[in-house]
């Protein structure tokens, strides 16, 4: 069994222990992702821009691993308003509509009352080729 670390180079990586990702064997598990534009370490009050940012910072955490969004297998979504799921389908649909992973919403809070979205993928090197 192989296990290599990924990170963003996000602060709350470090402060808080955890890896952006984490990759075993072919398995690339990506922690929760949000909006942060980890190199500003800034948050847009937009919806959907905040929707965008989570699908780049998850690109670029499972292209460090060698995989990509077309490997992805499974997607967890949480909003802490119920209706902005749907509001955010156009954005899933460009990064994930292809893919069809298998997926789930959940309806929470998140840490930061900034955030209006956080994803969490699981992703199989080599699933989508």
């Amino acid at each position: 069994m192989t296990r290599k670390l990924i990170s963003s180079g996000s602060t709350f990586e470090k402060e808080i222990g955890y890896s952006r990702a984490v990759v075993v064997d072919n398995w690339v598990l990506v922690s929760g992702t949000t909006g942060f534009d980890y190199s500003k370490m800034a948050i847009s009050d937009d919806l959907l821009e905040q929707a965008e940012q989570c699908f780049r910072n998850i690109e670029a955490a499972l292209n460090q691993a060698g995989s990509g969004m077309k490997d992805v297998v499974r997607v967890t979504y949480v909003f802490p308003e119920t209706g902005d799921f749907e509001k955010c389908w156009p954005v899933m649909r460009k990064y994930l509509g292809d893919v069809r992973p298998s997926a789930m919403m959940l309806n929470a809070g998140l840490s930061d009352p900034r955030m209006k979205i956080e994803i969490q993928v699981t992703a199989y090197r080599g699933a989508g080729a």
